[in-house]
């Protein structure tokens, strides 16, 4: 690729420098040379980092949290509430009670662990997670395929992805649509946050960012996502074109997109993770009567279940670490962003773009090529394709 980089290619290259990433870590996540990268980093002043290794990592601590919770899925509480059984087992499985609504469970799919999680919300289950396991008899022995370990500092990076949602009536046609499940995972704690929606653009893929940093309470300083064209506009494997409004709202609280390459999703396997335990425990088998209720029901077994689990890769409960990186955060700007539609334009004879039916001037020389044109309720701005650069800035006319 060629040493002079895109803006955009600029803000991340020294975003990651200021990070404190190594050259040759940064020329593995951007695919730019470190020549280049060198170069540009002595020009924004930031200390270059040649040798030396990976920067300081925070590596899960080993010891097991016994005064926290006590099995993989079991809470404190939930232990402290179960009943101590003294001698041998019972013949009777504590589940037979509930055979009805254990095989009703079964038949729509549900696992083990969520049918245990229902047993417990809905009828005051007093038993083990192993007692409903064993009930269900559905154990099932699979050799996981080995796969790198990623780790991050707290508040370094986060992991965003789509995944189908539960099906929900829709209120205009009456019948039950399915529903897109925005994730967002933080790469340190495995914190997540689970929204909902109907359908995607990307405004809507941008505002829910939005709404996933105030529910954390900040932003984390890198955003790893998948090619979906809401964020990404050009695939490449060097140079990906990000969506020029999702790219100014992740400016606008200070986050850098790092995109995945092309044929690379094990890049952010911590929120694809995150996603198929939503999937198949929570919401599988269960329909909602509306989308309000859907994510109510998620919120509370976010809090409830996900945020008191251990997790399988650091051995610790998410909410402790959660608590951890927290402080981390870069703290959330005073305004939310200002939403803007943008598009390409060819510049009229007359030295005029036009937009929603206005025309609007150009600086000469523009005639016949094509500009970038963003506009909102009050302004429209015309910017330079190549550059991004600011042309001419307009008071929106009223039609």
């Amino acid at each position: 690729m060629s040493n002079v980089l895109d803006e955009t290619k600029q803000q991340q290259v020294i975003a990651l420098g200021r990070l404190g990433w190594s050259l040759r870590r940064i020329e593995a996540a951007t695919g730019v040379r470190r020549e280049t990268i060198s170069g540009y980093l002595r020009a924004a002043g930031v200390a270059v980092r040649r040798r030396g290794g990976r920067p300081t990592q925070w590596p899960p601590p080993n010891p097991a949290t016994t005064g926290e919770v006590s099995t993989d899925s079991v809470t404190t509480d939930a232990v402290v509430a179960a009943p101590v059984r003294p001698g041998r087992a019972p013949t009777a499985s504590a589940c037979e009670p509930y055979r009805e609504l254990v095989v009703d469970a079964v038949r729509r799919g549900r696992n083990a662990m969520a049918i245990w999680q229902d047993l417990v919300d809905q009828h005051g289950f007093d038993g083990r997670y192993a007692s409903v396991r064993r009930f269900v008899g559905r154990l099932r022995v699979t050799t996981p395929e080995p796969a790198g370990i990623i780790e991050t500092a707290p508040g370094e990076e986060a992991q965003v992805d789509y995944g189908e949602g539960p099906m929900v009536r829709d209120p205009a046609s009456g019948k039950y649509k399915r529903t897109r499940l925005f994730v967002l995972t933080l790469g340190y704690s495995r914190k997540s946050v689970r929204l909902l929606t109907w359908r995607s653009s990307s405004q809507r893929w941008a505002a829910l960012h939005e709404e996933a940093f105030r529910r954390l309470g900040g932003t984390p300083r890198v955003i790893v996502l998948d090619n979906l064209r809401e964020g990404v506009l050009t695939p490449d494997v060097y140079d990906a074109q990000l969506n020029p409004l999702y790219r100014d709202v992740l400016a606008h609280y200070g986050v850098v997109a790092l995109p995945c390459r092309v044929r690379d999703p094990d890049r952010k396997g911590k929120v694809e993770s995150g996603i198929g335990h939503t999937q198949r425990t929570p919401l599988k088998g269960l329909r909602f009567e509306t989308i309000e209720a859907a994510q109510a029901y998620l919120d509370q077994w976010e809090v409830r279940w996900a945020d008191t689990r251990i997790h399988g890769t650091t051995k610790r409960q998410v909410s402790v670490m959660f608590a951890e990186e927290r402080p981390h955060l870069q703290p959330l700007p005073l305004e939310p962003f200002r939403y803007y539609r943008h598009g390409t334009r060819v510049v009229h004879l007359d030295g005029c773009v036009e937009v929603e039916a206005a025309y609007y001037s150009v600086p000469p020389g523009w005639i016949g090529q094509q500009v970038v044109v963003q506009w909102d309720d009050l302004h429209v701005r015309v910017l330079d394709p190549k550059t991004s650069g600011l042309l001419r800035e307009h008071l929106r006319t009223r039609r």
